[in-house]
């Protein structure tokens, strides 16, 4: 790497510190916020369940034509640096106003969170996929992806874990203010999105990508979209594999607090669990560059679904055992980030599969796969998180929990029923593992750009460009 690759790999990677964080608020944590500090009723969680898949559903899919229309900007800043602005300062109001402490009906709570939801979603898939869309704009090395790639990650990955680490003590941190459950979550809403626009400067201000071909890439129509999006079979193949991924691992994150508050019955273990995950992961992004050396990405990938399928065997054998859940938590979250990597290096590769097979580059129309995979990943997972916490009887011990830490455990060990931690434990980890074998099944018949493979793609691309 030459001076500049470094500093684009450090700014690129950094700007993704404040933003995970203030996503995995969204995220992960806006159900508990209306089951826990809210207190929703389970005829008011079930219209948010819905309301959250469908809202979810509908953004993934117009988030191509997003792609589009990044792909068709051309500015003096780029093309992708304005759009992540936007999106920027969009999530930030955005996420302060869903965690918002107004006085209001439940009703009325409803129709604002619908409206700031569906919001948030296209705005933050205006900075995902104007982000990610600079990763190949860097390099088409493939080393040097990898590289940025596993750093990227790494820094989502604090971002990420820093909220998991933080989010169930916030109230605690705004005591001396005198300041109640909502309104602590309101102000510390706002924090994480001031953070999230500090990093995200870092990228803006920091990352110079290659603009050499900006003035010779032409219009993506709408017809140029379908074609990047369903002639490129091995973007298919990744958007669907990563999808059913995607589900599996937002359903399975998506139930952590509730898995150690009703099945574990003990929520402060969940804080030492997730601290053990997140070594898990920033070491397996760190080695990640060392397995690469000895490993193919293939021979990755199926190394890394085995001890997935494993840890999950053992995650729902555990009978809340916590030596067993940890042992599960970390074989599954190292492979786990191992796996997060490879699709987004498996993405990136395919936006020069797209053009070699096709005839013209669209790399935002091409990351748009990756928001979309999120969003509609999210957004069924949050259908069955809030279904199954109505069908298992959860939210109605959640409406009855009075904030103080001794008598709600008491009250929960009384009245959590073996059969609710078993649904819950069914939709938390059969159901998601279900879903990522299928999606690795896929990528083994479907998916064929290996190295060698790629390697002649970057030539013939190189010599047609000659041409």
């Amino acid at each position: 790497m030459n001076k500049q690759q470094k500093l684009n790999k450090y700014c690129f990677g950094l700007g993704t510190v404040g933003r995970d964080a203030l996503y995995s608020l969204v995220s992960m944590y806006l159900l508990v916020h209306l089951t826990d500090v809210v207190k929703f009723s389970d005829k008011g969680l079930g219209i948010i369940g819905i309301m959250l898949t469908l809202f979810g559903t509908f953004d993934a899919v117009i988030d191509p034509f997003v792609g589009a229309i990044v792909d068709n900007t051309k500015t003096r800043w780029g093309k992708f640096k304005p759009w992540i602005l936007i999106g920027m300062i969009g999530t930030g109001v955005l996420t302060v106003l869903m965690f918002h402490n107004f006085e209001m009906s439940e009703t009325a709570h409803i129709v604002l969170l619908a409206i700031t939801y569906l919001l948030f979603s296209i705005f933050f898939s205006l900075n995902d996929i104007s982000y990610w869309s600079l990763m190949p704009a860097i390099s088409k090395d493939q080393s040097v992806r990898e590289s940025v790639g596993a750093f990227a990650r790494i820094c989502a990955n604090v971002g990420m874990f820093a909220m998991v680490l933080i989010y169930l003590n916030v109230p605690s941190f705004f005591t001396g203010l005198g300041l109640n459950a909502r309104d602590s979550y309101f102000v510390f809403a706002i924090i994480i999105a001031i953070i999230m626009m500090i990093f995200q400067s870092i990228t803006l201000f920091g990352v110079k990508e290659d603009r050499s071909q900006l003035e010779k890439t032409e219009r993506t129509s709408l017809k140029d979209l379908f074609r990047a999006l369903f002639k490129n079979d091995q973007l298919l193949v990744t958007a669907v594999s990563m999808a059913l991924f995607m589900i599996g691992y937002c359903t399975t994150t998506g139930f952590g607090t509730y898995y150690f508050k009703y099945a574990v019955k003990n929520e402060d273990l969940y804080m030492v669990f997730a601290a053990v995950l997140a070594v898990a992961q920033l070491t397996a992004l760190s080695v990640f560059p060392l397995f690469r050396k000895k490993f193919t990405r293939k021979q990755l990938y199926t190394g890394s679904m085995i001890a997935v399928t494993i840890s999950y065997v053992i995650f729902f054998l555990s009978f809340e055992w916590l030596p067993l859940i940890v042992l599960a938590g970390l074989g599954l979250f190292f492979a786990q980030a191992f796996i997060q990597l490879l699709m987004l290096l498996f993405l990136a590769d395919a936006v020069e599969y797209g053009e070699w097979k096709l005839g013209k580059r669209n790399e935002a129309a091409s990351f748009a796969v990756q928001p979309f995979i999120n969003q509609f990943g999210g957004a069924i997972s949050k259908g069955i998180v809030s279904f199954t916490l109505i069908i298992s009887g959860i939210n109605m011990i959640a409406q009855s929990l009075t904030g103080d830490k001794l008598l709600d455990a008491e009250y929960i060990m009384n009245n959590t029923s073996d059969s609710s931690v078993w649904i819950m434990k069914l939709s938390m980890m059969i159901l998601p593992l279900i879903c990522i074998l299928i999606g690795f099944f896929l990528y083994q018949k479907k998916f064929k750009i290996d190295e060698e493979m790629y390697a002649k793609i970057c030539k013939d691309l190189e010599e047609r460009n000659k041409k």
